[in-house]
């Protein structure tokens, strides 16, 4: 297996997600579930959020309700995110803390491992991530009913999507700051992990009108007399085809002015999408969050085995491994409501997930770079195909268990 290594993005690093088995989260109120009550001098903790630091005044909790009194001491609106042990799902956030002002955050929290982390101007991947233990108080952790953990679902949900769109803006920036100096090295290294955010919400992005058009087409989709823009748009441009590879045409490099039209419309396109994400009455339903599992596996079997996605670049297993992170966000949301209702159907897709997860990891990793599609074999193609039908099948179950 030969990986040529790419520069990765810390967005990948921070991407945040969904609740999930671990914890709950409680909308800014205390909440006491016994001896882990958030008013108890072990659970009750603070939070500095400055201008280049993020400082919890404890790395460490008893499981149960825990409260953090987030303090902005920077110059900027901040956030405050407490995220799961693998440092994307999202457990609980605080957001628009201005500076000056305390908001507080309470989280029903199962014992386990999780991250700090602040964001200074609520945009980019946030600063001071830490590792914050909570340790086994010996009470039982409740999160509640159905109707609890669907708004809490959905709640955290539309906070992965937002974080996500977060980092994809100032990355995308990155990117096409390169693409415009003419350090195509550099743009090359950055293009694939730049975008795994908009894989792994693919289908979201998909709902808001001609976003995904703009922003993702590949040259083959693009209806005749439309302006062909976006990712792909940049891509052939920066891994030329041959004449054979390109319809027996040599290609033509983009001049400077047809650069920066293409990569001023991919940053405007962007930001259109962060700001829809972060309209007031943005929401999702139940169905969507298990839905978008689906899509995401779908996305994967139908462009991603096929290596019809990045045609030019051959980075599909980058695209392949944000779509299953993606994918996993969005069943980890809905896991414990499927749970109460069909234990064997997840005990399958949690299987599923695992071997696919594995399998892939076989052939690298988004920081340290994948196998180009190009070079894999038909059976190691054929082997990954076989790994997401596995997967899709159960998954395609989803839906009608959590809203049964």
């Amino acid at each position: 297996m030969t990986k040529r290594p790419l520069v990765a993005v810390a967005a990948t690093a921070t991407a945040l997600a969904t609740l999930l088995t671990l914890s709950a989260c409680v909308p800014n109120a205390p909440t006491s579930t016994g001896s882990g009550a958030a008013d108890d001098a072990a659970n009750a903790l603070t939070v500095d959020s400055s201008s280049d630091a993020c400082t919890v005044s404890a790395a460490e909790a008893p499981s149960g309700s825990i409260s953090f009194a987030v303090t902005n001491s920077g110059d900027q609106v901040t956030e405050f995110y407490l995220l799961a042990d693998d440092g994307l799902r999202i457990v609980g956030e605080v957001e628009n803390v201005s500076p000056g002002i305390e908001r507080n955050l309470v989280v029903l929290a199962k014992p386990g491992t999780y991250y700090t982390v602040c964001k200074p101007g609520m945009v980019g991947d946030g600063i001071g991530k830490s590792e914050f233990t909570v340790t086994d108080s010996g009470e039982e952790v409740a999160v509640g009913d159905d109707a609890e953990a669907i708004d809490a679902a959905a709640t955290n949900y539309v906070a992965y999507a937002k974080n996500q769109v977060e980092g994809l803006v100032t990355a995308t920036k990155t990117f096409t700051d390169a693409y415009l100096a003419g350090d195509d090295d550099t743009a090359r290294s950055l293009y694939p992990t730049t975008r795994a955010a908009y894989e792994r919400i693919e289908p979201l992005a998909e709902s808001f009108g001609d976003l995904d058009p703009k922003i993702d087409f590949r040259e083959a989709d693009v209806p005749e007399g439309t302006e062909w823009t976006g990712w792909h748009r940049i891509e052939k441009d920066l891994f030329p085809p041959t004449a054979e590879e390109n319809g027996g045409k040599k290609y033509v490099a983009l001049t400077d002015d047809e650069r920066k039209h293409f990569a001023d419309l991919l940053n405007t396109d962007t930001e259109a999408l962060n700001t829809a994400v972060h309209e007031p009455d943005y929401t999702v339903t139940i169905d969507a969050i298990s839905n978008g599992a689906i899509g995401l596996l779908d996305e994967v079997a139908s462009g991603k085995i096929t290596g019809e996605e990045e045609i030019w670049s051959h980075t599909d297993l980058w695209d392949f491994q944000a779509n299953l992170e993606g994918a996993r966000v969005a069943y980890e949301g809905v896991r414990d409501i499927a749970e109460t209702k069909d234990p064997d159907l997840v005990a399958t897709i949690d299987e599923e997930f695992t071997a696919l997860e594995a399998l892939l990891a076989q052939y690298g990793s988004l920081d340290e770079g994948f196998t180009f599609y190009d070079e894999l074999t038909a059976d190691q193609i054929k082997e990954l195909a076989n790994g997401v039908n596995a997967l899709a099948e159960p998954l395609s179950e989803l839906t009608a268990v959590v809203v049964g």
